[in-house]
């Protein structure tokens, strides 16, 4: 996987916040990074784990 982000976007949903995660792509998955602390490290995952994270955040599994 190469880890050279691009395309970093943050959520419209935190445009009025300032506690808030960027995400880029990768080849073959995601970064993600604190939007605060854009210069620190991000972590990564391949499409299979960003496309599952996806599914449970949009099925409500991290509502609480």
């Amino acid at each position: 996987m190469t880890l050279r982000p691009t395309g970093w976007r943050k959520s419209s949903h935190s445009a009025r916040h300032t506690d808030c995660v960027e995400v880029g792509r990768v080849c073959g998955g995601a970064a993600v990074r604190d939007s605060k602390d854009r210069s620190s490290r991000y972590f990564a995952a391949s499409d299979t784990q960003w496309r599952s994270f996806v599914v449970a955040v949009k099925s409500g599994r991290f509502d609480f």
